[in-house]
């Protein structure tokens, strides 16, 4: 069976002006920041809080994925088609794709098959600019700290062991990681440790994704922590006047991308951090802008449920005021038979033993999900290598499970007519749902509480170390008064558990916290466990040797 590539269902789709996708959200012409034909810009004026408050937010999340991930962004695209075919108003809010997974090995981030958002070779490869926008802001900073350190005159006395700020670029370079700056005499620099993190892993990009305007945006910046002075004085990006001219670089990047659906619906996309380094979440603004504008906004939280979902309820709906009013996780049969043993090599042949074996881990996510308060849909992510037994054994196991409701979702192959029974199930989640979410910890726990809460209730641990290291970062975070703030767990994404090679259902494991970084102006804490690196390398065969481009434009290979 010969089946199209998602590039070339892209390609062959006939998209509508992006004027006539902003009518649907009620969106006139004058109102758009045009970027060609299909894309736009949406200004922020548009947010209404009114609206935000009486519709309806429902998150897609996942179980602890194979390495080539799950579906939650083609699940939510095509979960809100389906909503469309049912008549509701939905609008789908989405993270953008970096590039370095593009290149590397996951691929784009635009959907798949009958569920994507198009242009698909323009939000995979630049977009709008956002992400040149976060790498410009954040290594302007890098230059006015060195700056201020060379500088004799104006210097603030920062002590350049003491700086925690590194570069940014949208690639995975290993090379990059750590470095020595500075290197050619005095006229160079002054010569330090430093290093590179990938820009979806910048606080510049948790600040666009966190901040509610641009003032917000600009006050935040200014928050950043820089260092101390040699006499031990904390030194933030506004003390050297940088966060007026960091701010103007992002002028536009603030504002959330418009694009569609195959089917034509309104697609908002802005932000991409990474839930396993960062947040994980798209921006506020953006969420707030579909909620303005559309009756149901679906939207999607990184990797596994244990890292993405966890955050945008702690973090983002604490920071934004929201709450969730159902929460849908995807699972396939080719991750659960991983967890339960099945080699990755073998995940196409039949085999309902090691479905079963691996049903905990699905099993856990649920009950995390349920821990919130939040009622649960059970997304059946169908590929076509799945058979009737294996699909016929999850459905009935979660239809088993109390307060769960579960749908196959078909919206790879048919988008949203295969997913209506899906998008029917979210509606009378949605609609059963009678309070908010319940955080996993409280703001006033000490950071350590707060970390042990989620490794034991979220992941499962049963103790947590704090090397020494960590405990050093922790007197440090008391001493600038961060103790208050949320915290960002840096984990793998491989496992519920930080070690990459639990699968299933870790218990009773120890969790190790290696470090303990902070984002001052994003406002959350970064626990950093095992061995969690903010600049990712490329696989042996990476995909960027399978992406070209002929004489005419036309791109291939990209995925």
């Amino acid at each position: 069976m010969s089946v199209k590539s998602d590039l070339e269902i892209a390609q062959a789709a006939i998209p509508q002006h992006i004027n006539e996708i902003a009518s649907k959200l009620d969106i006139s012409v004058d109102e758009l920041e045009h970027y060609g034909k299909y894309k736009a810009k949406l200004p922020l004026d548009l947010i209404d809080d009114e609206a935000v408050a009486k519709n309806n937010l429902v998150l897609v999340t996942a179980i602890t994925p194979t390495p080539s991930g799950e579906g939650k962004t083609t699940t939510s695209i095509g979960l809100t088609e389906g909503l469309n075919k049912i008549g509701k108003n939905a609008t789908v809010v989405l993270r953008e794709p970096s590039l370095g997974p593009v290149f590397g090995m996951k691929g784009g981030a635009a959907g798949g098959g009958y569920s994507q958002v198009i242009p698909m070779e323009d939000i995979n490869l630049h977009f709008t600019g956002d992400f040149g926008a976060i790498e410009k802001a954040n290594n302007l900073l890098a230059a006015l700290i060195d700056n201020n350190i060379q500088n004799k005159k104006f210097s603030l006395g920062i002590d350049p062991r003491t700086v925690m700020w590194k570069r940014v670029m949208d690639m995975n370079d290993r090379a990059l990681r750590s470095i020595i700056s500075g290197i050619g005499g005095s006229a160079g620099g002054i010569m330090r440790e430093a290093g590179f993190n990938i820009t979806a892993a910048s606080e510049i990009m948790a600040i666009l994704c966190m901040a509610k305007d641009l003032g917000d945006l600009k006050e935040k910046m200014g928050n950043i922590y820089i260092g101390d002075t040699y006499d031990k004085k904390a030194i933030y990006a506004k003390d050297i006047k940088a966060n007026g001219a960091m701010a103007s670089l992002m002028k536009d990047a603030i504002k959330p991308n418009l694009v569609q659906t195959l089917e034509g619906n309104p697609a908002i996309i802005h932000g991409g951090p990474f839930a396993n380094i960062a947040q994980g979440t798209n921006s506020i603004i953006a969420t707030k802008m579909g909620l303005s504008k559309s009756e149901y906004v679906v939207t999607e939280a990184g990797f596994g449920a244990d890292l993405g979902a966890e955050k945008f309820l702690d973090i983002k709906c604490r920071y934004a005021g929201l709450s969730p009013k159902a929460i849908v996780i995807v699972a396939t049969v080719r991750a659960l038979k991983y967890h339960g043993g099945q080699d990755l090599k073998e995940l196409k042949s039949e085999n309902v033993q090691a479905l079963a074996d691996g049903f905990c881990n699905l099993e856990k996510h649920i009950e995390n999900m349920q821990s919130f308060g939040v009622p649960v849909v059970v997304s059946i992510n169908k590929f076509i290598t799945d058979s009737d037994a294996e699909i016929a054994y999850i459905n009935d196991r979660c239809a088993a499970m109390d307060n769960v409701r579960v749908a196959l979702c078909e919206g790879w192959e048919h988008g949203g007519n295969g997913t209506k029974e899906l998008a029917q199930k979210v509606v009378d989640a949605v609609e059963s749902c009678t309070q908010k979410f319940i955080p996993a910890y409280d703001l006033d726990m000490s950071v350590k509480e707060k970390i042990e809460a989620v490794a034991t209730k979220i992941y499962g641990a049963g103790t947590v170390t704090f090397q020494p290291k960590a405990l050093l970062n922790l007197k440090r975070i008391d001493r600038l008064g961060l103790g208050h703030l949320p915290i960002c767990m840096a984990k793998t994404q491989n496992s519920i558990s930080d070690n990459p090679k639990l699968k299933g259902r870790p218990e009773g494991f120890e969790l190790t916290v290696r470090e303990i970084e902070f984002a001052a102006g994003a406002g959350f804490v970064i626990p950093i466990t095992g061995a969690m690196l903010r600049m990712p390398g490329l696989p042996a065969v990476p995909a960027a040797e399978g992406i070209d481009i002929d004489a005419g434009g036309n791109i291939s290979g990209l995925s």
